[in-house]
């Protein structure tokens, strides 16, 4: 599927996973426009590719639908890339076996509501515009790429949360493409490893802690790169015959327990 003068949608687009992504897009030939929460950073990276920002808790169906309304301004509306969300940390039960340090059922939720409920939000108002464009070879009009992480299938001590909400990205990830497919949008899925993104922080403990990280991947001897996710993106939005996959990106990691 070619992009070029189409228009894209990225969530969580103004740092990391995301911010690659949209540089990517864009020097592909789509426009694109950034729904993320980071202000400061979605308005300067508009500026500097070229897009359109737009203030956006992916929970929210009206700002969502601002974001797809503004993307229809600058072209078809033909991708969209989840990757908005949050990560947590807790473990099921407290040391002390009190009811009040099990985990927190607010916080739960909180991670269900934006990498899942928020995720699945934000396809189906993108796929409504996606639909109603014109067909291209193939009758196909669009495609659409989640983010999962690695934790859907080697969730670690404390990810309880998180891990539900990614293993939730990856079981709706075929029969979203299933539904999706009668009017000709295609859906994929992609699973993250350990992705050195400004999420580590920076300075000598980030670093340490980064080759403390890497310790489950097999090769390369590192953690991965935004744009390696990107160029990953943009191919499952381009190669027209991927549907209803969900594919690991982690040079081969598989997490330990802790």
């Amino acid at each position: 599927m070619d992009i070029t003068g189409s228009s894209s949608i990225v969530t969580g687009g103004a740092s990391g996973l995301g911010e690659a992504t949209v540089r990517l897009l864009t020097a592909r030939g789509a426009r694109v426009v950034i729904l993320d929460m980071q202000d400061d950073k979605g308005e300067a990276l508009a500026k500097d590719v070229g897009g359109v920002f737009v203030h956006c808790d992916v929970t929210n169906t009206e700002e969502v639908i601002a974001g797809v309304e503004a993307a229809k301004e600058l072209g078809p509306l033909r991708s969209l890339v989840n990757c908005a969300g949050v990560g947590s940390a807790q473990r099921t039960i407290g040391k002390d076996g009190s009811y009040e340090s099990a985990f927190d059922l607010n916080q739960f939720n909180r991670v269900i509501q934006i990498n899942l409920i928020g995720t699945f939000n934000c396809i189906r108002l993108a796929a409504s515009a996606i639909s109603q464009t014109e067909p291209l070879a193939d009758n196909e009009r669009g495609a659409i790429v989640n983010t999962a992480s690695l934790a859907a299938f080697d969730g670690q001590i404390g990810q309880a949360a998180y891990s539900a909400s990614k293993g939730g990205v990856v079981g709706m990830t075929l029969p979203v493409a299933r539904d999706l497919a009668v009017v000709g949008i295609r859906l994929n899925t992609i699973a993250p490893g350990l992705i050195d993104t400004p999420i580590y922080g920076a300075g000598e403990g980030a670093e340490a802690f980064k080759t403390k990280l890497k310790k489950d991947v097999v090769f390369p001897d590192r953690l991965g790169r935004p744009d390696e996710y990107a160029s990953l993106a943009v191919e499952l939005i381009t190669n027209s015959y991927m549907n209803g996959e969900t594919i690991r990106i982690d040079g081969g990691a598989r997490l330990q327990p802790r």
